[in-house]
């Protein structure tokens, strides 16, 4: 087996192993050599190559996304590495543990007008949970370091010294960085300087990491809680929030008794991936009619809590931030080992704890009560479901439409990956079946890695895996298609409206050039082409008849990957939306 001859890659390599890290995604390059040849050779490491750096940075993400450990996404120097910026923020949001290792020029060589040559150190400074600088070796090309930099090397020092502090600083640097990836769960960047020559070998490795790093359990004690107990068993009027949670997260029994509470309100969504008789998983279809109704501030009013409970990740409901925002409750409480988003400007108090230890500390504590609270929402509930239902047999062939079809096709088990934008939240407003397993990167909600995050997190999935993307989203991500990885099950359905159809939703939509141009992006591209050169199957359907038939047969065994692209027209989307929450009211 070939180990890189530079002591640092060694070093490196052999700590992501010894630290049990063994999914390396790589992006192409020269500088990086030594790093691309020592994960690549060692059988330990199951290695990808994704060409463009934005794709690879999330098709990482979406791997660490499924799997809840480490992985690593390695590029060259210079641009290279600002690629994996919007990843980086996701992964910094939404708590994944992403490791971006970065090969650069050495020190002397930075801003003297060197190629493929910028400031790597501490570039993703604001959203990172550590940034490890390693040192340049001085035992490998050493003339060159005393030609270009020779404070490097003073004359009366012993060579052997030096690298034995440079090792020494990498060490801890390594160890830092990893064990905040693994204890923290966040993403974390190691860039490390080589000089050339990149691409000497040798058989055997110098260096071997500290394997006997104890690793912390992540979870922290519980507090003492009596008085948050008491507290909440005085409380008439609770409602329960849940943000972002990966399946079965959450233990079924914590759940049941919150849920069998009268004065206990429950509202997810469906990145939330819980499901009870007894909670409401469509937030936006209870609060639009609220918003639309002459007695908005008295029916608001009963719905505000005493006391929020808050714990997942981010909110996708806007409505409900605006709701809780001005209907403030008394007291909020979230729950997360790490952090905690005022997202409402009052957040009270922080557990800072794992889900379930939290819960099992909490839980047997509470009593139910007497209450209206919950039964009066479910009751509302109940109302829209009957109404959408209604609603629904009297449409046209429409996103809402088309929406509806897809999630009713959806094969059970499968892992369901959604675009953001107006994609994440149609879905928002059907019900799932509690076999799904639904994700959505909603850290920045960005549409810029949802194609190239679903093909990552497909490949440590067991069953099938669906992407339902809208056309902006789809077109903008298609180099995510652009590797060798891609399962034959996996499946993806593209809603085409022509452009940003959300943009037709929000204030200030206005039916100009202008308009279509700078906001909504009008174009009349297709899928078909993006396909073809990537070897997917491609189905198009146009109108009910056509997307039904497609549907029938659309997940049915392959040896290639499928899309489905269903054009919808683009002016009355907005217009039926805003009608289904008239109909519901």
């Amino acid at each position: 087996m070939r180990h890189p001859r530079i002591p640092s890659a060694q070093l490196l390599i052999q700590y992501c192993k010894a630290m049990e890290i063994s999914q390396i995604v790589i992006s192409p390059g020269s500088r990086n050599a030594p790093l691309i040849i020592g994960f690549t050779e060692d059988p330990y490491f199951d290695c990808y190559s994704i060409v463009d750096e934005r794709c690879a940075a999330f098709f990482a993400t979406g791997m660490a996304q499924q799997l809840k450990h480490p992985v690593v996404v390695l590029c060259t120097s210079g641009s290279a590495l600002l690629n994996f910026y919007p990843a980086v923020a996701e992964a910094f949001y939404s708590n994944h543990p992403l490791i971006i290792i970065s090969a650069d020029r050495p020190l002397y060589k930075i801003d003297i007008g060197d190629g493929q040559t910028i400031r790597q150190d501490h570039v993703f400074e604001r959203h990172i949970g550590y940034s490890a600088n390693l040192s340049q070796d001085v035992t490998h090309a050493t003339n060159t370091i005393k030609k270009f930099d020779p404070a490097m090397i003073p004359e009366d020092a012993s060579l052997d010294d030096i690298q034995r502090t440079i090792m020494e600083s990498n060490r801890r640097e390594i160890t830092l960085a990893l064990n905040t990836a693994l204890k923290q769960c966040l993403p974390v960047h190691i860039n490390i300087p080589f000089e050339e020559p990149l691409y000497n070998t040798q058989d055997f490795s110098d260096i071997q990491a500290d394997t006997t790093i104890a690793l912390e359990n992540n979870d922290n004690a519980l507090e003492e809680i009596s008085a948050f107990t008491v507290q909440w068993n005085a409380s008439r009027r609770k409602m329960i929030l849940v943000g972002v949670l990966s399946p079965d997260e959450i233990e079924t029994k914590w759940l049941e008794v919150l849920a069998n509470d009268p004065s206990v309100l429950i509202f997810t969504e469906t990145t939330s991936n819980l499901y009870n008789a007894n909670i409401l998983p469509s937030i936006d279809s209870i609060i639009a009619p609220i918003e639309n109704s002459k007695k908005k501030d008295e029916l608001f009013k009963l719905l505000q809590p005493d006391i929020l409970l808050t714990f997942g990740g981010l909110v996708v409901s806007k409505k409900i931030k605006a709701f809780l925002r001005q209907y403030k409750p008394a007291t909020h409480w979230h729950v997360h080992e790490n952090r905690a988003y005022d997202t409402f400007f009052g957040l009270s108090h922080h557990f800072k704890v794992g889900l379930n230890t939290f819960l099992q500390g909490f839980v047997p504590g509470i009593k139910n009560l007497p209450s209206p609270y919950r039964d009066q929402w479910i009751g509302t509930r109940d109302h829209y479901v009957k109404r959408r239902k209604e609603f629904l047999e009297t449409i046209p062939f429409s996103d809402m439409w088309v929406f509806n079809k897809i999630v009713q096709s959806l094969p059970e088990k499968s892992m369901v990956q959604l675009a953001n934008s107006s994609t994440v939240r149609y879905v928002q407003l059907f019900d799932m079946d509690p076999s799904l397993k639904v994700f959505c990167n909603r850290g920045t909600s960005g549409i810029d890695g949802s194609t190239s995050t679903a093909a990552g997190a497909s490949l440590h999935n067991e069953t099938p895996t669906v992407l339902i993307t809208g056309d902006l989203s789809f077109f903008y991500d298609s180099n995510g298609l652009w590797n060798q990885y891609l399962r034959p099950d996996f499946r993806i359905i593209l809603i085409n409206n022509g452009g940003g159809g959300i943009f037709r939703i929000l204030p200030g939509k206005e039916d100009s050039q202008n308009f279509k141009t700078f906001f909504e992006t009008s174009h009349e591209l297709t899928a078909e082409p993006i396909c073809s050169l990537y070897n997917i199957g491609y189905q198009l359907a146009k109108e009910e008849v056509e997307v039904l038939k497609a549907l029938e047969h659309f997940y049915d065994a392959s040896e290639r990957p499928k899309l489905l692209e269903i054009n919808t027209p683009s002016d009355i989307n907005d217009q039926i939306l805003r009608t289904y929450f008239d109909f519901i009211s």
